[in-house]
């Protein structure tokens, strides 16, 4: 008899069809049971609240002390919408201070999945934050008219000054990325937006705690699940010490007021940030609230763009306050020595003009940083450049390595958001913008005055600064001094040593000593002070020239390093070198001295910009 091999092939295929459908279903039924919180959800909330305890956000001191930031307590409204029960909407908007079309519209808000990722009916959710104390008391006496209602307690954020909002940021809500950017947040959630608050989140955050209460059928509480000891307590976050000085920092503001630009103040030794200034800016407070948004909005739209940081971000061409890394460049390269003399008639004469102003001729390197002579450093950069036996290129590779050294061209990473690397020109920028055409020195001279292609940041240009003051090193500039518990990161701890000679930096500071007692800084001379500075008038293709100042001090003892830039001010000494010595003598001495109140008076007056019918914040 002929086995009928037809039908042992359809056993196998229907065997094999039965398989496949019983996979599918255990499939399913463990998403079901094990993977999907939907039905998860549905069971839990039947008979369990799982309420949020939002952990206290960690405090913010300055390096004095001071309370900076602290917290207040805030109270969000929140709902379970499978358990909320008929209740009277006239009363609830009476309660929580709304009308019926705003009630109308936070509610289609929290049901829109777009709005509000994540939307379940058997989770908490958010219907109002941050309601008043008022708005809480008379919602909290009403709260059992309205089943399924109950009050998220949190904390936001306070502030003990009206100023440094570019450095202390904000909090916010999270969005959508930063929920699935980071499993610790969940919808309703703050989060740090700009400045310490962003940078530092992680610490300041804390850790969130939970509570489990029963309910009856009716949804009602009756109590903690198991006297609570599956609850957990939440962890407050990490207390910040700022290098920042609270009073330094507003006096800066005040001194910026009607002006575009910024300061930036460090402690040489350190690193420490001590001001960080940005004009205009705006009181943080603004920024918490229910008005948050509409502050937040309004800042936006301003013109003079109080939410960009200008002492991070802002990328200027230095000017004459490069002229110090263009004297140690050609020391160490053997360019110049300290009795190498450059001539100057009235500037820069050699196929091409480069102007400069009035004073003696032939000069050498001091006396060219005392009266910023824009030919000595001119010459120096064509005898490096056009170097004979050397190519153009490699010399400015070299000249470029050197500045890269220093501080520019990349960011320094500092400890806030969104820093700057500014501009420092290469080989190949310039071969590529010739379109394959020799060049030369003169191609490119105005680099060695800080002008052209080269552009920098305040902080950078602090950083400078302080790395003369040290005579040869610096560390990165940071604004957080200590994390309670904890320490800041190593990096700021390392310190950078520029490939020059420290024999060069004391030449360079003694230049720059003597552009205070009788050069172009002499506004910053101060009888029980000895400061180092160097002026520059920064020209501005779009209209006024910026007015830039750089200095330290005591100058064998440095404790204070600064940069100074002012937009459309004109010449560095007109307001760069006034604002730099106020703030190095309220720094060091704590007060003005009588004789130079005439000087801070005009600064805190002055108007550089015109404010007509622009809201000041």
């Amino acid at each position: 008899m002929r086995k009928d091999y037809s039908l042992e092939k359809r056993k196998y295929v229907i065997g094999g069809f039965i398989i496949v459908i019983v996979i599918i279903y255990i499939i399913r039924l463990f998403n079901l049971q094990v993977t999907e919180d939907k039905y998860k959800e549905s069971a839990d909330s039947n008979a369990f609240l799982k309420r949020v305890i939002y952990p206290s956000r960690g405090l913010i001191y300055d390096r004095n002390g001071k309370l900076v930031v602290f917290n207040k307590p805030a109270y969000d409204v929140m709902l379970i919408p499978k358990d909320v029960g008929e209740f009277d909407t006239l009363a609830l908007c009476s309660a929580l201070s709304l009308t019926e079309d705003q009630l109308k519209e936070k509610w289609a808000d929290m049901k829109n999945p777009r709005k509000n990722p994540g939307y379940s009916a058997y989770t908490p959710q958010k219907l109002i934050s941050q309601l008043s104390i008022e708005d809480y008391g008379k919602f909290q006496e009403k709260l059992n008219l309205f089943p399924g209602f109950f009050v998220q307690k949190r904390t936001v954020r306070n502030y003990a000054y009206p100023v440094a909002g570019n450095v202390l940021g904000n909090i916010r809500e999270v969005s959508a990325k930063d929920i699935d950017r980071d499993r610790y947040y969940r919808r309703g959630d703050y989060t740090g937006d700009l400045g310490i608050e962003k940078s530092y989140e992680v610490a300041l955050r804390g850790k969130k705690g939970v509570e489990i209460l029963m309910k009856d059928a009716y949804g009602r509480i009756k109590g903690k699940y198991e006297d609570g000891i599956y609850d957990k307590s939440p962890e407050s976050g990490k207390n910040l010490t700022l290098s920042l000085d609270i009073d330094l920092q507003a006096y800066g503001e005040q001194l910026m007021q009607g002006k575009i630009g910024a300061i930036v103040a460090i402690e040489p030794k350190t690193g420490e940030i001590l001001a960080l200034v940005t004009s205009p800016n705006y009181d943080p407070s603004l920024l918490v609230g229910k008005d948050r948004g509409k502050n937040y909005a309004d800042l936006v739209k301003n013109p003079y763009k109080p939410l960009y940081d200008r002492a991070l971000q802002g990328a200027y061409p230095p000017g004459s306050t490069f002229k110090p890394t263009q004297g140690l460049i050609f020391l160490q390269e053997g360019i110049v020595n300290l009795n190498t003399m450059y001539p100057c008639y009235h500037g820069y004469v050699n196929g091409l003009r480069v102007g400069c102003h009035g004073h003696a001729s032939p000069i050498s390197l001091k006396p060219a940083l005392q009266t910023s002579c824009n030919a000595y450093f001119c010459w120096g950069l064509k005898n490096m450049i056009d170097k004979s036996g050397k190519k153009a290129s490699d010399q400015l590779t070299k000249w470029k390595d050197y500045m890269v050294e220093m501080g520019y061209g990349y960011k320094l990473g500092v400890d806030l958001p969104s820093e700057s690397r500014g501009f420092i020109p290469n080989a190949d920028y310039y071969s590529s913008s010739f379109r394959g055409r020799n060049w030369s020195a003169n191609s490119i001279i105005s680099i060695s005055i800080g002008q052209g292609e080269v552009l920098a940041t305040p902080l950078q240009i602090a950083n400078l600064c302080a790395t003369v003051a040290n005579r040869g090193y610096f560390y990165t500039p940071h604004i957080v001094k200590e994390i309670a518990d904890s320490v800041i990161d190593p990096k700021y701890k390392v310190a950078h040593r520029p490939k020059i000679k420290k024999d060069y930096y004391e030449a360079v500071a003694e230049g720059m000593r003597m552009a205070v007692t009788g050069g172009t800084c002499r506004l910053a001379n101060l009888p029980d002070i000895e400061v180092c500075g160097k002026t520059g008038t920064a020209q501005n293709p779009h209209g006024r020239d910026h007015s830039a100042f750089i200095g330290f001090a005591p100058y064998h003892d440095p404790k204070i390093a600064i940069c100074v830039y002012v937009e459309n001010a004109g010449f560095g000494a007109a307001y760069g070198v006034p604002i730099g010595s106020l703030m190095i003598e309220k720094y060091l001495k704590g007060e003005i001295s009588p004789s130079r109140k005439g000087i801070e008076e005009r600064m805190l007056t002055s108007n550089t910009i015109a404010t007509s019918g622009v809201k000041k914040h």
